[in-house]
């Protein structure tokens, strides 16, 4: 299936495909993201109002919360210049890049840096904890727009991060 072609909707079926294995938090990330890889869709996901973003932080849309509680899908856009606090997260997560660039620095446990990526458009990546500790952001030119997979009900429990870090 083409980028063009995914639909929320398909999205939304492929998650819950990928959940109902029932496995753990690292394996389910792993599967989420191959569904993620499979069904991608492009930066029009978001409104042409949500793709400018907000002038003083990352802005985030909710695309759809499961009703059980089990995930969560975000829209992110990133302004030029725009980062995350060094943050890990309360559950597994699945990042997908639809457009720009979105520079990530991931951190062990004494937050000593253990390496960095750009994750272009097409790029989709996974992760749960322990080990998830990271901050991105955004170093290009032009606004980056991903969509976040949570597992979790975000409109419940308010964010994802579960520790901030200095």
């Amino acid at each position: 299936m083409t980028r063009s072609l995914t639909t929320l909707t398909d999205l939304v079926a492929a998650v819950r495909q990928a959940i109902d294995v029932r496995t753990g938090w690292t394996d389910t990330a792993e599967l989420v993201a191959d569904q993620l890889r499979a069904h991608l869709p492009g930066p029009e996901i978001l409104t042409p109002e949500q793709r400018l973003g907000q002038p003083d932080r990352v802005a985030g849309h909710l695309l759809h919360a499961e009703p059980d509680g089990t995930f969560s899908i975000l829209g992110l856009v990133w302004r030029p210049g725009q980062t995350t606090r060094i943050h890990d997260h309360i559950t597994w997560c699945v990042v997908g890049v639809l457009s720009g660039i979105e520079h990530e620095e991931l951190f062990d446990e004494a937050l000593n840096p253990t390496g960095t990526r750009d994750n272009p458009p097409g790029e989709v990546s996974g992760f749960a904890p322990p080990g998830d500790i990271h901050r991105i952001r955004n170093v290009g030119d032009e606004i980056a727009i991903s969509v976040h997979i949570y597992g979790t009900d975000i409109t419940r429990v308010g964010s994802s991060a579960r520790r901030f870090y200095n």
